[in-house]
């Protein structure tokens, strides 16, 4: 976020005039314990409400953004809109807001030294000496402050032809969560930051919620209350406060550790609140609702015009009576009802393979198995992955392989129990020939099949192959010397960067036109043909060969021409081939997937694995 006219004060000053609101949610015990659920599902809540909701998540660590981040290390990187390459939980912030947001919705300590560092050369500071206090702090409000105040667009529907005009009124309330657990050393600055936040704009229009662990241990069972004790000790200790605590573990709070949490942290019992395991992600706003967290949020934060007095949010039944009122007749609430009852109440079930590198990291491919749940909710089925390591598929092709003969024939058995099959996106060349290996089993099987960016290229490999007859034909990714434009199906973008690797990709939403009569064109529900989708790639099919795989039955349906030469986004095959749903795109369906509104590749792809599945009973 570069740096504006607006300085600190001025933007306080403006958040404070427009009743502006933060929720800075936190985490301690241990990191992954929930704090981008409970940070979205705040967010649904607050919808519930008619309030226009965005969110930021802050990162504590020294890259600039998750791009050049390994999936192994980090999970998925999340993709937005505007090319941001992002933490995946902005990918939950965007299916429970249901909003599109910015790369500025992701801060990092290396995006925020940036900014500092390129002031302090322009002379910014006129000379002084540039300390993590003030101007680093500084720095980090000014950067919430703007994200705040920041219009973000409602989620852009595919087939609209360009992305939607962000919302001209600004967000009411921002959802902060702090990244990691409170107490490391990184993320000190932050901590700070927010603190003096608070000082800026006032008790009334910034709270922290808390998320701990309350684990169960012996026999019978107790639930254990120091760790979270210990957790809001040393919050204190950092100079916060939490108004609420929320307590993950696999049980539901009993009323026993709830006021000895309440006794030994003095937040009172009623914002102690539950967050227990339960059937499905989609409970969790919903449980909220049930403990009154909606009414606590709109009496700590003023919110008008359901405040009817200054002091006490625990008792107040007339709050919560006027925020229930709206909130049941609430479209947002009512979708969510159905959308957890769906998920509990399927009418069967489908088995879906994710054929990939990082199957022993599941947040690696988070954004396609969400996108596939969303779907399978749609067609009323209930969903079960299948993690395929692409590399057992074909040990014979993988130098690197130790595979036992046992590993491939049960890697194989589970693969052709599948009802459906999807090859992700990925870097490098472990695992591209098992890959390939089987899309040409759904090719051949008639199993349905979804590829996406590489999965795309593979499939455009495999077909130059094994029907073209180009048995050499590769990508230029991964074997240099390949015979031009014959053998080299797959190659560098012409504008891109082989040097710098962080940002230089193709990234972000862009214009895909489908072909009319296609069956990603149906598939998309027709109209014009133009769609939206987000891409996040170095390479891809090169349009010489183009010509020849379409006389050979590949057929190129999906195409998109941005003033760099006229690029392939979506392939199928001929209908002569009577497949029930073979289909690739370079593009990212999954990061535009949405409980409320499914990506149709992926709804299409479970529709024809519901009917193979049927097929079989």
């Amino acid at each position: 976020m570069t740096s504006g006219t607006n300085d600190l004060s001025s933007l306080v000053q403006e958040f404070i005039d427009s009743d502006r609101k933060i929720i800075v949610v936190t985490g301690g015990v241990l990191s992954g314990i929930g704090k981008g659920v409970v940070s979205s599902s705040l967010g649904v809540i607050l919808r519930g409400l008619n309030r226009r909701v965005t969110a930021l998540k802050i990162d504590p660590y020294l890259n600039v953004d998750a791009g050049t981040m390994s999936p192994f290390e980090h999970g998925e990187v999340f993709v937005l809109d505007d090319g941001g390459e992002c933490d995946l939980d902005l990918g939950n912030y965007e299916r429970f807001l249901s909003v599109s947001l910015t790369k500025d919705s992701n801060l990092s300590t290396g995006k925020i030294y940036q900014s500092v560092i390129e002031k302090e050369r322009r002379g910014d500071y006129l000379g002084k000496t540039v300390q993590v206090v003030p101007h680093v702090s500084d720095a980090i409000q000014e950067w919430v402050l703007k994200v705040a105040g920041t219009p973000v667009s409602q989620f852009c529907t595919q087939t609209s032809p360009e992305p939607e005009a962000a919302d001209t009124d600004a967000p009411e309330i921002c959802i902060v969560e702090l990244g990691g657990t409170l107490g490391d050393i990184e993320s000190m600055p932050f901590v700070e930051a927010l603190r003096q936040l608070q000082e800026q704009v006032g008790y009334k229009n910034m709270c922290f919620v808390h998320v701990s662990l309350v684990p169960v241990m012996g026999e019978p069972t107790e639930q254990k209350t120091k760790p979270t004790q210990h957790s809001v000790k040393q919050m204190r200790e950092l100079g916060l406060t939490p108004d609420f605590i929320m307590c993950r573990g696999k049980e539901e709070l009993k009323e026993y550790a709830r006021k000895k949490i309440s006794l030994m942290t003095s937040v009172r019992e009623e914002a102690i609140v539950s967050v227990h395991d339960v059937s499905n992600l989609y409970h969790v706003p919903l449980m909220l609702l049930e403990q009154k967290m909606l009414s606590m949020l709109v009496q700590r934060l003023r919110i008008q015009p359901f405040v009817k007095r200054r002091h006490s949010f625990s008792d107040d039944d007339d709050i919560h009576e006027s925020c229930d009122e709206v909130v049941q007749q609430s479209e947002v609430i009512k979708n969510w009802r159905e959308l957890a009852k769906s998920v509990d109440e399927p009418e069967g079930e489908c088995v879906i393979a994710i054929v990939g590198k990082y199957c022993d990291q599941g947040d690696a491919y988070l954004s396609v198995a969400k996108a596939l749940l969303h779907s399978a909710i749609a067609t009323k089925q209930k969903l079960r992955i299948e993690w395929i390591e692409a590399s057992l598929l074909s040990p014979d092709k993988e130098p690197e392989s130790e595979s036992s003969p046992e590993e491939v024939e049960e890697t194989w058995k589970r693969l052709r129990n599948c009802d459906g099959i999807v090859v992700p996106g990925g870097f490098g060349s472990r695992g591209i020939e098992g890959k390939m290996t089987a899309i040409e089993y759904a090719r051949t099987s008639k199993t349905p099949f979804l590829g996406i960016c590489l999965g795309m290229q593979a499939a455009v490999i495999e077909y130059a192959r094994n029907v073209l007859g180009r048995e050499r034909a590769h990508s230029a990714e991964f074997v240099q010397e390949l015979k031009k434009d014959q053998e080299d199906v797959v190659i560098f973008m012409p504008e891109g960067d082989r040097e710098i690797m962080g940002g230089t990709m193709r990234l972000g939403a862009r214009e895909t036109v489908l072909k009319k009569g296609s069956l990603a064109y149906e598939v998309y529900g027709g109209g014009d043909g133009n769609i939206m989708e987000r891409h996040r790639h170095r390479y891809e099919v090169n349009p010489v060969v183009v010509p020849d795989l379409e006389t050979s039955g590949l057929l190129f349906v999906g195409r998109n021409t941005d003033g760099s030469g006229e690029r392939m986004e979506v392939i199928e095959l001929d209908s002569k081939a009577e497949h029930p749903y073979f289909i690739a795109a370079q593009f990212h369906p999954e990061f535009t997937s949405r409980p409320e509104k499914p990506s149709p590749l992926f709804l299409g792809l479970l529709k024809a694995s519901k009917r193979k599945h049927e097929s079989k009973e």
